[in-house]
């Protein structure tokens, strides 16, 4: 069975909204997009190309989708393959860009990632898609969080951990930290919560 890999760059406390630029994602008022750009240092650009550098297909929102459409198709040369990959798209409506390989998920996304995550196929790959994680979350549909845990605190803006948070133990699969302070930790979703007592 493929796994769903979620991968998130997100602040101490938790914002993973437009991380690349101040146009990225400006809904609510942001003010901090581009909050990743003075921390990234050749190490971690190392570090996101081997995450990025296999040839798992792509799963993301209609927003995340729009951004790589209109970026990446003539910039392969930065990520390989990704022409190649399958593009699966959570979208109720028409997409507004015609990259190949793209697939639109139906009205039951839920049932039709289920339903792919069944496929003999490569891993599928979540980048950005804040509001789409909060889907997957919800219906515990995440493998693996493979997170850019940034030094830095924002306040506000949307948050990986939101409204589709429900209660789940992850392992810690590997970690280091870049010269810049940020810390690289991927982790595997490991069951069910477990409770303890300090008590006699």
């Amino acid at each position: 069975m493929r796994k769903i890999n979620v991968l998130t760059f997100v602040t101490l406390d938790g914002v993973m909204q437009a991380p690349g630029g101040p146009e990225e994602d400006p809904s609510g008022g942001f003010k901090y997009g581009g909050w990743t750009v003075p921390f990234f240092d050749e190490s971690l650009g190392r570090i996101m190309g081997e995450q990025m550098s296999g040839r798992s297909d792509l799963l993301l929102g209609r927003k995340t989708f729009e951004i790589f459409a209109s970026y990446w198709p003539t910039h392969e040369s930065d990520w390989p393959g990704i022409n190649q990959v399958t593009k699966y798209v959570a979208s109720r409506s028409p997409l507004k860009f015609n990259w190949e390989n793209t697939v639109r998920l139906g009205s039951d996304m839920v049932k039709e990632i289920k339903n792919l995550k069944k496929l003999d196929a490569p891993d599928l790959q979540v980048h950005g898609s804040g509001n789409f994680i909060q889907t997957l979350l919800e219906h515990d549909l995440v493998d693996e969080l493979w997170l850019k845990i940034f030094p830095i605190t924002l306040g506000s803006g949307k948050r990986l951990f939101d409204t589709g948070t429900i209660p789940a133990n992850f392992k810690l699969l590997e970690s280091q930290v870049t010269p810049s302070g940020v810390l690289i930790a991927s982790y595997a979703r490991d069951g069910k919560i477990k409770t303890g007592s300090f008590g006699a």
